[in-house]
């Protein structure tokens, strides 16, 4: 668990200068650089990823996945070409507000007197070609469920750019090379009042975590009237695809899709 941690630390301060350099210059290599970083951290922590189905192939994207975990950001910065959306308090942590920034994280506050400014930002930054990486539920649950969907920075799938829309959903299905239970989800899941020491304890001493992500179709701008009926189809479409990888039974869902 200790050496974990320390391995991260030299991986990271190894990575820290390269990503700085990166982000001064041009094109696409401060992004590949970012999925290679959590890669790394990914084979660290002994998260190992199966991938179904395809990336999209347009851009800018406006990824929408389900979050239960701090070990989303470490599987799906493995995954995904794109920016992460956090709340405004991460901004302030020792360290990790570091990484993130690297990783050119944009932060939002969520309340109501700044969602437009907020909302301005993410738009700029699709304009301008990035992905964005957005987690609706606005915080984390306890990985046996879905919660209901925020459509406060949905609007944002109707940017200038006409961003397409990809579902993506993560499942955790494997812990020390056994199936994961329902009694296993809090050992994974990080919510609630749990600090982050503590829940690392308990992961961290662990031999291996396998995740599963679903990289549904994507979907062009426009296709929903209005941010909140797709937020309500969004919210639809990742607990019945979370439900499936649960179950095991992800190429049904590609059937329906």
């Amino acid at each position: 668990m200790v050496l974990r941690l320390l391995a991260v630390a030299v991986w990271t301060l190894a990575a820290m200068p390269v990503q700085a350099v990166l982000l001064r210059l041009k094109g696409r290599g401060k992004e590949r650089f970012a999925r290679v970083y959590w890669r790394g951290v990914a084979f660290v922590f002994g998260l190992r990823l199966t991938v179904k189905w395809r990336l999209a192939a347009q851009r800018p994207v406006l990824f929408i996945a389900n979050h239960c975990s701090w070990l989303d950001i470490v599987a799906l910065g493995s995954v995904l070409p794109g920016c992460f959306v956090a709340k405004g308090d991460i901004a302030r942590w020792p360290v990790i507000s570091l990484i993130a920034r690297l990783g050119r994280t944009i932060f939002v506050s969520r309340s109501r007197g700044g969602v437009g400014a907020e909302r301005n930002n993410l738009t700029g930054r699709l304009d301008a070609g990035d992905n964005i990486i957005l987690f609706p539920e606005g915080t984390t649950s306890d990985g046996t469920r879905i919660l209901p969907f925020s459509s406060a920075f949905l609007s944002i799938a109707d940017a200038g750019s006409k961003p397409w829309v990809q579902p993506v959903t993560i499942v955790y299905d494997g812990l020390d090379g056994l199936p994961v239970r329902r009694r296993d989800r809090p050992v994974i899941s990080w919510y609630g009042d749990m600090d982050l020491v503590t829940h690392y304890n308990g992961i961290g001493r662990r031999g291996q975590v396998h995740a599963t992500i679903l990289l549904d179709e994507p979907m062009a701008a426009g296709t929903f009237a209005n941010r909140k009926v797709l937020a309500a189809a969004l919210e639809a479409r990742l607990a019945r695809n979370a439900a499936g990888l649960r179950q095991g039974r992800s190429e049904l869902l590609r059937v329906q899709t």
